[in-house]
């Protein structure tokens, strides 16, 4: 393919004529052309070159300019000279012929300058472009801009760095290298390598301008050659909203919290409103890739007694890892990669720009009261190594809309609550992902974000309130997948499960399950909670989180052991997540959860203790009943929007749900949030568990044990 273009049958060339501004026109030879060094390669010169076919003398109709120097710009510019119209310069200090179809920007190394300045240069002239280099001993190329759509080389190289081991090193690298436009020669440009690279480039090209039928493989997508081994591979990558080049996200806008909310049929036999079958369509595709994806890798764990798949999720400070459980791994990979994509809109916001910055006495009259949700204790606060300072009225903070079903009406919420605190700054509490739920349609989200809410929630009004929950019998359900499960746990974990009614003054049911090990070694005792309109999918939900921790954390629960101990007599070590599980684990901790084991009371049926009935077919008259009874108890939902339009794209919708009044999940013993939460003082007295309102000295002191 890349012999003497003379020998290329049909259509080879005869002659070529160079065009030059100032020397008029000039014939030349091919072993002329083929010459850096030639009096017309100079920097700076700008040529335009007319392919003559063999007998034929027409003129090519599609022009081409290629930008760069080095060997893979020279090859280049003598391989498409044959088919279409060439004109070459250096660099961009010339200005782009306005009647180029396609732009090609080839060098033989790699410096970021160069292509965020062919991003501000070409960009205005509205001609796509596409690039092709050589990197740390590979070869890009890709993707293919088009100037009036999103997804541009920043957005490419931004995935690429996020999907990397380095990237933090390569950042800094990046930040040294863009602040000059110098170029240089990577040491791996081999003459092998850069023919590869031509190879896929010269394909490339023919798809772009012939308009192939089967689409342009860089359209959205990367193209990365070992110049090593040769082997070469597209890769998917998403536009970043963010993106300071191609980013369009819309300013935060009481007009865009609004919420109307629309029908959304079920699923035969689901609480979903979009079958798996269609989801798997894209899920992968779309957000899997481990070199330019949003997530960047996935593990199926074998060790757990059913389908556990972890993905993760690349973030500038460190890899996060989010799980999917389900009895297949196929359903797992997916249900982890929505897991993922959820998490990704709750960092921070991304579809929309928040605008309000502003104190609350100056907004109070369109705004949550941030004391409402909860606050650590004064005491807390207090601490000189505390890392949040108290909420202040008066000091400004970021704001954002949400939607409020109670008083149906657009309300400001300060960010910190409506965003993962992993990231999101101006903090005066610790936030989590708690409400944060992602479904096909923006009902569905809604609706598993309320349920998210009353899962923590009812698990946490237990703990701090020690109330003895009554027993459930499983085996009352008359589910045989239930059933099966509950068996498999048995014999493949060594684990005994044991439900909780933890259904509070709303009425949806919740379930606490405990699982008890009947081995020597391992975690003692998992603390799980479900919560949804139907009791044995609340049940489901909780085993297979308990069962993501059987057997996966025995080793490092052993190792450090000895830590866990000294946790159990200073609650202030428990500081991570894991350090809750982990406490727990201790057989010294058992007696901790005594008010929940005792062997003592009678076991209620599912029938006994769950009363809400669900029998509609659209989940929206679903999600308008807990509406309604939330606000019979003076509930106010709030939702806020998280969507992004990476998943806009296929359209799915992602909420954080806040229900002030409800108690918030938090991770480590010494960010536990009660403080303005006067519900947990009385609830117990509401469901019969108590005689007497509690005291706040009352509450359960320890940490709690959900993992």
């Amino acid at each position: 393919m890349f012999g003497n273009p003379q020998q290329r049958g049909r259509g080879a060339i005869q002659s070529i004529t160079i065009r030059h501004a100032s020397l008029g026109t000039v014939p030349q030879t091919n072993a002329d052309f083929r010459s850096r060094n030639g009096p017309h390669f100079k920097k700076g010169t700008v040529m335009c070159v007319w392919c003559m076919a063999a007998g034929g003398g027409f003129t090519m109709n599609a022009v081409i300019t290629v930008v760069g120097e080095g060997w893979l710009a020279d090859h280049m510019c003598e391989a498409l000279t044959a088919q279409y119209s060439i004109y070459r310069q250096m660099d961009f200090t010339t200005e782009i012929p306005k009647q180029a179809d396609l732009i090609l920007v080839l060098h033989d190394g790699w410096n970021p300058a160069i292509h965020q300045k062919a991003e501000e240069v070409i960009r205005p002239s509205g001609i796509p472009w596409l690039r092709g280099f050589v990197s740390f001993g590979e070869g890009i190329i890709g993707p293919l801009v088009r100037t009036d759509a999103q997804g541009c080389s920043q957005c490419a190289d931004l995935r690429h760095l996020m999907a990397g081991l380095d990237r933090k090193e390569n950042w800094d690298i990046q930040q040294r290298m863009a602040r000059d436009e110098k170029f240089e020669r990577d040491p791996w440009a081999a003459r092998t390598g850069l023919l590869q690279l031509a190879c896929i480039l010269e394909e490339e090209v023919r798809r772009i301008i012939q308009g192939h039928e089967h689409g342009r493989h860089a359209e959205g997508r990367v193209c990365i050659v070992n110049l090593k081994t040769l082997k070469s591979s597209w890769h998917v990558f998403l536009p970043d909203p963010l993106c300071p080049v191609c980013g369009k996200i819309p300013d935060d806008s009481a007009n865009r919290a609004g919420i109307t909310l629309k029908p959304s049929p079920k699923m035969a036999g689901s609480f979903r409103t979009r079958s798996i079958e269609e989801l798997k369509t894209f899920l992968v595709n779309d957000y899997l890739d481990h070199r330019t994806g949003v997530l960047n890798g996935k593990m199926d764990d074998l060790v757990p007694p059913f389908a556990d798949v972890a993905v993760n999720l690349p973030l500038f400070a460190g890899d996060e890892g989010v799980a999917g459980r389900t009895h297949s791994y196929a359903l797992s990979e997916l249900t982890a990669i929505l897991e993922g994509l959820e998490r990704t809109c709750g960092i921070s916001p991304r579809g929309k720009r928040t605008v309000v910055y502003d104190s609350y006495n100056n907004l109070s009259q369109q705004a949550l009261n941030p004391l409402r949700t909860g606050v650590h204790a004064k005491e807390q606060y207090e601490r000189g190594d505390f890392p949040f300072p108290p909420f202040d009225p008066d000091a400004p903070i970021k704001w954002v809309w949400g939607y409020s079903f109670y008083q149906e009406c657009p309300l400001l919420v300060p960010e910190r609550l409506a965003y993962y605190s992993l990231e999101c700054g101006q903090g005066f509490v610790y936030e989590t992902s708690n409400g944060c739920a992602l479904g096909g349609s923006l009902e569905e989200s809604i609706f598993y974000g309320i349920l998210e809410v009353v899962e923590r929630d009812s698990f946490l009004m237990a703990w701090y309130a020690e109330l003895p929950l009554p027993r459930l019998d499983p085996y009352s359900a008359n589910d045989p997948e239930l059933e099966v499960m509950i068996e498999r746990v048995r014999t493949v974990a060594g684990y005994e499960l044991y439900f909780y009614n933890s259904t509070m003054e709303h009425g949806i049911p919740s379930v606490w399950v405990i699982a008890k090990n009947r081995k020597q070694v391992g975690l003692n005792l998992i603390c799980a909670a479900g919560a949804h309109l139907d009791p044995v999918r609340a049940a489901k939900s909780a085993v297979h989180e308990l069962a993501g921790m059987m057997q996966t954390l025995d080793e490092k629960f052993e190792k450090g052991r000895g830590q866990f101990l000294k946790m159990l007599d200073d609650s202030s070590l428990v500081q991570q997540m894991d350090d809750h599980g982990m406490l727990y684990g201790l057989p010294q901790a058992e007696e901790r959860l005594q008010f929940l084991l005792d062997e003592n009371r009678p076991m209620q049926t599912f029938a006994e203790s769950f009363k809400w009935k669900s029998n509609h077919k659209d989940l929206t008259e679903d999600l308008q009943e807990i509406l309604q009874k939330f606000r019979q108890l003076n509930f106010e939902v709030i939702v806020v929007e998280q969507s992004t339009p990476e998943i806009k794209r296929n359209e799915l919708y992602c909420v954080k749900v806040l229900i002030p009044g409800m108690l918030p999940m938090t991770f480590g013993h010494h960010l536990r949030r009660i403080t303005g939460l006067e519900r947990v003082l009385r609830v117990p007295v509401e469901l019969g568990y108590r005689k007497q309102p509690l005291k706040p000295e009352q509450l359960n002191p320890y940490p709690h044990p959900f993992p």
